[in-house]
């Protein structure tokens, strides 16, 4: 079982921007998407950004388009997320996942690894 690790997470205001990493403690990650999911309070888990292994396919959902980059090295152990122009609805904890297929997916049953979360809160 793969070990991921997020971090980065924190406290801004809303406009403010935050770049969440995740490492993976091993490279059979390399061959497997990856993708951020959140979760708010009283709310489900929801898939954020996926990307393939290559780093050449990415997901996003419709709420975070265009302001949410998902990056990885081509077969890289790390994925990070870069989250600009943050709202107060984009609080959460959000979780780092490798997926069992290599393509990037936005289906939480396609990511049988978790990392343990970091909190995002984002002020009005």
């Amino acid at each position: 079982q793969v070990r991921l690790t997020e971090s980065g997470g924190g406290l801004v205001q809303a406009g403010d921007s935050l770049r969440l990493s995740c490492a993976a403690s091993r490279r059979t990650v390399s061959n497997n998407g990856m993708g951020w999911f959140r979760q708010a309070p009283g709310k489900e888990r929801e898939f954020v950004a996926g990307i393939s292994w290559s780093g050449g396919d990415k997901l996003y959902a419709d709420s975070v388009k265009g302001r949410f980059t998902i990056f990885r090295e081509r077969a890289g152990t790390t994925v990070d997320l870069q989250m600009n122009s943050l709202k107060p609805e984009d609080s959460g904890v959000y979780y780092c996942a490798a997926s069992r297929r290599a393509i990037a997916s936005t289906t939480a049953v396609d990511y049988p690894s978790w990392g343990q979360g970091t909190q995002v809160t984002v002020s009005s």
